[in-house]
């Protein structure tokens, strides 16, 4: 009896230590589990913070883009602009650039920001955030990489400059003829009913081209297309300058179009390879091809020149140079650098026929070639594009879309953005006709618009 009870308290004693050293184990593994818990959680924590935080050198890239961008219009475009037109019309044309670009600049705070990029809206327009509300110093806009964000009041400064400078492209075609008033009408209805539906579309989360997959780095369509078929639209329906073509109307200062051009490439920078709203690889290929494009262009203008029997020009050299950032600005990060090569030849070759042959045939008085080379070298560039981001001609893109795919989306986009300016800017001038009269009095064209519209002139000796 007393073996049977000792070899049951042992029994029941090895069961007791054996269910003590489980629970232990047991309570060992949950403690470990908790504590590796308690420390992951603050490491999620801070990845989940570190996500929400500004990078502080995408941001002052960003801000430096958006200088750049300012550079381009003043005074980039207005030394261009003003350098081709005759002397006594170098500060109005150079006045209406800066004016237009100062209106943009009100109205994208009032009210274009949330038309083109508002938080409520369909595949053509956005609305909310009026008088940017809700925007402060710790709102912040996403880029292209999931986790990195900007300061949103530095994306509304990039945009910003971005409206500016289109409606002061639109420009360039009526010149020497328009009335300042005409101006400041059409570049608030422009904006309003051309620019900011078209931003949307293209640019914008949920936007009608954007959902598609339409390429467009940095303003093909948005930008160049819209302002170069608005500018030939408005020519035709202003008319020509008295005396054209018969008389003469040579620029009056090439140097002064020469430092235009320089400002204008250096500041391309800004506006492409700053698209990429980041200092990453992407803001770095938009670079090279704003390099390397450009100066293809450059020197294919001045061969086509000579090939036509013409010598190089320093006129003809200053426009290859803007038909080549025109054509790269969609294919800026979109493209290789041996494919940006070839879009900036292309597009100079064409837009030297378009300007030299076919303006003269068709007989329309664009002053400053905004179509001819905006236009035309910005339906090349968005176009071209849908082939050059093929990865078989060196384009970063992944080959998941085919090259037609990608082209039938291209068109759709220029399409459409043709026909959106052109039936825009029909209602936009037509408005400042009626309001203002739209042009000057012959006397006034005759004189000079530096002194029937500013009361002063641009050289006094």
């Amino acid at each position: 009896m007393i073996r049977k009870i000792l070899c049951g308290a042992g029994a029941l004693g090895t069961s007791l230590v054996a269910a003590t050293a489980a629970y232990a184990q047991e309570a060992t593994q949950a403690a470990t589990e908790a504590a590796v818990a308690a420390a992951a959680a603050p490491v999620a924590a801070a990845t989940e913070a570190a996500a929400a935080t500004v990078d502080k050198g995408d941001t002052a890239w960003m801000m430096t883009s958006t200088v750049l961008v300012l550079m381009m219009i003043l005074p980039g475009l207005a030394l261009f602009y003003g350098g081709l037109t005759r002397t006594k019309n170098m500060l109005s044309t150079m006045t209406q650039i800066g004016a237009a670009a100062c209106l943009a600049m009100l109205i994208w705070v009032i009210y274009g920001y949330g038309l083109a990029f508002g938080p409520e809206g369909n595949a053509y327009i956005s609305w909310g955030k009026w008088f940017l509300a809700g925007v402060d110093a710790s709102s912040q806009a996403a880029t292209f990489t999931d986790g990195v964000e900007i300061p949103e009041y530095v994306f509304i400064c990039f945009q910003m400059t971005f409206a500016a400078i289109t409606v002061a492209l639109v420009l360039g075609s009526v010149v020497e003829r328009m009335k300042f008033s005409a101006t400041m009408v059409f570049a608030l209805v422009w904006l309003t009913i051309v620019y900011l539906p078209v931003a949307h579309m293209v640019w914008a989360g949920g936007g009608l081209f954007f959902e598609m997959g339409a390429l467009d780095f940095a303003g093909g369509t948005v930008v160049h297309i819209n302002a170069g078929v608005s500018a030939l639209v408005a020519a035709l329906i202003l008319g020509k300058r008295i005396g054209y073509p018969k008389e003469p109307m040579a620029p009056h200062s090439l140097t002064m179009t020469m430092i235009g051009t320089g400002l204008l490439w250096v500041g391309w920078f800004g506006f492409n390879a700053g698209s990429a709203l980041e200092a990453n690889g992407s803001a770095a290929l938009a670079m090279i091809n704003t390099f390397v494009a450009t100066a293809s262009a450059g020197l294919f203008w001045m061969l086509t020149e000579r090939l036509m029997g013409h010598k190089g020009s320093a006129l003809g050299f200053c426009s290859g140079i803007i038909a080549g950032l025109v054509a790269v600005t969609p294919a800026a990060g979109n493209a290789g650098p041996f494919g940006a090569i070839v879009l900036g030849a292309i597009a100079s070759i064409i837009c030297y026929f378009s300007v030299s042959v076919l303006k003269p045939k068709l007989g329309y008085d664009d002053a400053l070639d905004a179509f001819g080379i905006h236009g035309v070298g910005g339906i090349i560039g968005a176009i071209g594009t849908g082939i050059v981001y093929a990865p078989q001609f060196g384009g970063p893109g992944d080959g998941s879309k085919g090259i037609g795919e990608q082209l039938g989306i291209q068109f759709a986009a220029v399409g459409t953005t043709i026909v959106w300016a052109a039936i825009g800017t029909a209602i936009a001038i037509y408005v400042a006709k009626a309001l203002t009269g739209l042009r000057v009095t012959p006397e006034v064209e005759r004189e000079g618009l530096d002194l029937g519209e500013h009361g002063e002139r641009a050289y006094n000796y």
